[in-house]
């Protein structure tokens, strides 16, 4: 048996999930030399990305993860625009592999069982490309809102990303960052005499939050702090400079 210095030099990938309009896109076309898998229409009028033909369904982003893997090119970053876009491609390729009509045909849950190994596959595919061309992963999500169920505490509802639970699961582990991109919420009372109002209003600035909250889920691997503030003209280094440190 040999011990030896574990460490690691990785580039990350990461999830950044919010809610409609908030700037996810825009903020990933910040990354450099960024391809993109454009798993749904539109993107912002002001954004222009380099865009692989062929990769909608789950048979082409795996073709397209294969030829990023196996062939020279330039890119450093490769942005997956959203995942949840992605999720039906998934469920569709494991009903038609296991000649089902939709994925709740299957008793007792075993669709989503069953998705679980297609999406592995999916994760592994990122993995391997990140692992030998030290590219960057970013994914695309939409948030939901969902009830959580804690026995510590009275139930609450939570930001989360717009995937089956089980998927969601998966994704989250397999990311070094998880950003919830939003506005910081602060709550203020207005004095109407007899009664007063309560009520939450968002600030101006937008952020990535990356230390999860009972709020919204969030994580990462880096130290980073509680949260980054995400101008319109943020310098992408803001963010890549948590993780782009010379090997010793």
């Amino acid at each position: 048996m040999e011990i030896v210095q574990a460490t690691n030099h990785a580039a990350p990938i990461i999830l950044i999930y919010g809610g409609e309009g908030e700037g996810k896109t825009t903020l990933a076309s910040k990354f450099l030399n960024s391809v993109w898998f454009l798993q749904e229409p539109g993107l912002p009028r002001d954004v222009s990305v380099p865009a692989m033909k062929g990769v909608d369904s789950f048979e082409g982003t795996l073709n397209g993860l294969r030829y990023l893997h196996s062939e020279d090119h330039p890119y450093e970053t490769l942005v997956i625009d959203t995942l949840d876009a992605f999720e039906p491609h998934v469920l569709e390729y494991t009903c038609a592999k296991n000649n089902w009509k939709n994925i709740e045909q299957p008793s007792y849950g075993k669709g989503w069982l069953a998705a679980d190994e297609i999406w592995r596959r999916f994760l592994n595919g990122i993995v391997a490309v990140r692992n030998k061309r030290n590219m960057t992963i970013v994914m695309i999500a939409h948030a939901t809102i969902e009830r959580i169920d804690d026995p510590r505490a009275p139930s609450y509802t939570s930001y989360q990303p717009k995937l089956h639970k089980r998927a969601r699961a998966l994704v989250v582990d397999a990311c070094d960052v998880v950003g919830f991109l939003g506005r910081e919420l602060r709550v203020v009372t207005d004095d109407g005499g007899f009664r007063e109002r309560t009520r939450a209003t968002a600030g101006a600035g937008r952020y990535l939050f990356v230390e999860g909250r009972p709020s919204f889920t969030a994580k990462n691997r880096y130290g980073m702090g509680e949260k980054i503030p995400i101008p319109l003209d943020l310098k992408i280094e803001t963010l890549t400079q948590h993780w782009r440190k010379d090997p010793p």
